[in-house]
């Protein structure tokens, strides 16, 4: 907020604020005031007619107004706990006048003298929302421009004693900003702010209608002897021919209206003067026919003019308040439809109450004047609370704009932009997105975790198919190993010469094919140590607890060398094979 350094009251803030739209205005621009219409301000402001006052009300209510704001700030300042400065700020075009403010302008005072109103609102307890609008509306635009976090509310009522005041009574309480109201402000200076610039001065108002007869019509002479000796029945005739028949019958304005009451009450009156003339006639003569065959006819004439009228006022009154009511709801409408133009499938529907709040406007009211007053007060907050739909529409809009990679996630979008508050919808936006992404999270995974699936289950079944080959592979190698070959006496003593064993594939342990003996004595025994082993099962290493348990148990020698029958290396490689591949296959079974 800028602080402008004014004095409350002086040429140069008067100016000030014709320049800007203030917080005390507020109230009459959105029809809330009991004290100035909204037409007044727009009369005011188009025409920049500055506002006058009686001096009744300057007297009587505006000083005193002021007298006891200044004797009140000091109990505000007990209540508050800080000194509060009358100040007036401008923030952009909005500018207000501050009764008080701190100095660190985040709380302001705003005084009042207190009425009837006011004391029917401020309960004990009460706060500012208890308060009629016209007061929160004020704060409210008091509250946008200095930004403060609440705003000390107070009515006293003061009397003088000698040369001294005493404090007759004293109300007051919290008003805390409201964000729904703050905008339906802003909202309403715009389309005050619209209706200004196409605002066309109507012809300066007339005094209220009191209502006007026809021109009285000519005296009526007649003598009579036994006979019309002397009449002016003809000149009579047609003059008051002429007058009835120049009676307005278009009613329009209240003057009109008026008139036509008037009129009916003249008819009235000359039917009455007509019957008594002819009465008065009878009594000179029993046959002058003329006569009452002229005072018939006036007197018919005024008769049915009168009972048209009668009737034309009451029918027309009721047309003017229909025409009233629908100039106003057309209005409404045509600014929805303007509205709707700009949001396509998020269009407004028109307001369900707009009917039922016209007549309430209309209903009462003794003059048209009145009557339009009060419907263009209806229409203008339809205006206004259209308009802020509109704008709370487009940022929803914004909101899921933002997300169009997840426009499949709000089908339901126009319900929620035309229901939601822009933050409620942000948040439902985001609690839909993140479900989704943690649904497509599990749909991946489970779909990662069938592809790991059938891989297992494809290796599986390719490690079956080798490990049954290898097992074909191996058969041969299962009967036993001849290691010696039948040799002549004389060369039994020499050892035989050890098999060769070769390694072939992984599962798959290969030989020298057996030499076909004779049976002989039983061999000797080829000793191999554990070491040996080891070195023939590279890079594989096995230990004696291991051999034993795939049941090759050490040659009972002396000594700590682990000794083994070398006709059983095939063996031992085969138990190995074995012994690895059923690890395998459990690994297998345990993955899938």
């Amino acid at each position: 907020m800028i602080t402008v350094e004014l004095i409350q009251g002086s040429p140069e803030w008067h100016a000030h604020r014709a320049q800007h739209l203030n917080a005390s205005d507020a109230p009459a621009m959105l029809g809330v005031s009991t004290n100035f219409s909204r037409a007044d301000l727009m009369r005011e402001l188009a025409a920049g007619v500055p506002r006058e006052f009686s001096d009744f009300v300057q007297e009587r209510v505006i000083d005193p107004g002021h007298e006891f704001e200044a004797l009140a700030r000091g109990i505000a300042e007990g209540y508050v706990g800080e000194d509060l400065y009358p100040v007036t700020g401008a923030k952009g075009k909005y500018s207000a006048s501050y009764d008080g403010l701190t100095l660190l302008e985040d709380t302001a005072w705003e005084h009042k003298r207190l009425n009837q109103a006011l004391r029917d609102a401020m309960f004990d307890g009460c706060t500012g929302t208890d308060l009629p609008l016209m007061y929160q509306v004020q704060m409210e635009h008091q509250a946008m421009v200095s930004e403060c976090e609440r705003v000390f509310f107070m009515a006293s009522e003061w009397k003088r004693v000698g040369n001294d005041w005493q404090l007759v009574e004293e109300r007051h309480c919290w008003y805390t900003p409201n964000p729904e109201l703050r905008a339906r402000v802003l909202t309403g200076w715009a389309q005050f702010e619209a209706d200004v610039s196409a605002y066309e001065p109507a012809p300066a108002a007339a005094p209220l209608p009191t209502g006007r007869a026809p021109e009285t019509l000519p005296a009526l002479s007649i003598q009579v002897t036994g006979m019309v000796t002397n009449s002016n029945l003809a000149e009579f005739k047609d003059n008051a021919m002429a007058v009835l028949g120049s009676i307005n019958r278009e009613l329009e304005t209240d003057e009109d209206f008026a008139n036509a009451e008037k009129t009916v009450v003249w008819c009235k009156g000359v039917e009455e003067r007509l019957e008594a003339t002819k009465q008065q006639v009878l009594g000179q003569t029993a046959d002058i026919d003329a006569v009452f065959r002229t005072m018939d006819d006036v007197s018919a004439e005024t008769r049915k003019i009168r009972l048209e009228l009668d009737k034309l006022v009451t029918k027309r009154k009721e047309e003017r308040r229909t025409e009233i009511g629908n100039n106003a709801r057309r209005a409404v409408q045509d600014h929805i439809r303007a509205i709707n133009d700009t949001l396509g499938e998020h269009g407004l529907p028109m307001p369900a109450t707009l009917i039922s709040e016209l007549q309430a406007a209309i209903k009462g009211k003794r003059s048209f004047s009145s009557m339009q007053d009060a419907v263009d007060t209806v229409a203008n907050n339809a205006k206004i609370s259209a308009s802020q739909t509109a704008d709370r529409v487009r940022a929803n809009v914004a909101i899921l704009a933002e997300h169009p990679e997840h426009s499949s996630l709000f089908a339901d979008r126009v319900s929620l932009c035309a229901n939601k508050a822009p933050e409620d919808l942000r948040n439902l936006v985001k609690a839909r997105i993140s479900e989704h992404d943690r649904a497509e999270q599990e749909r991946l995974d489970k779909q990662r975790e069938q592809m790991r699936v059938e891989e297992a289950e494809k290796a599986r079944k390719a490690l079956e198919e080798q490990q049954a080959a290898a097992a074909a592979a191996a058969a041969p190698a299962v009967a036993p190993i001849a290691s010696t070959v039948e040799t002549p006496p004389a060369a039994v003593a020499e050892p035989v010469a050890e098999a060769v064993v070769q390694r072939g594939p992984v599962g798959v342990v290969t030989q020298a094919a057996p030499v076909a003996t004779a049976p002989t004595a039983p061999r000797p025994v080829v000793k191999i140590k554990l070491g040996d082993i080891n070195a023939i099962i590279a890079p594989l290493t096995i230990s004696a607890d291991g051999l034993a348990k795939l049941g090759f148990d050490p040659l009972p020698e002396k000594g700590a060398a682990k000794l083994y029958d070398q006709a059983r290396v095939i063996d031992i490689c085969n138990a190995l094979s074995a012994a690895i591949l059923r690890a395998a296959n459990a690994w297998v079974q345990r993955a899938a």
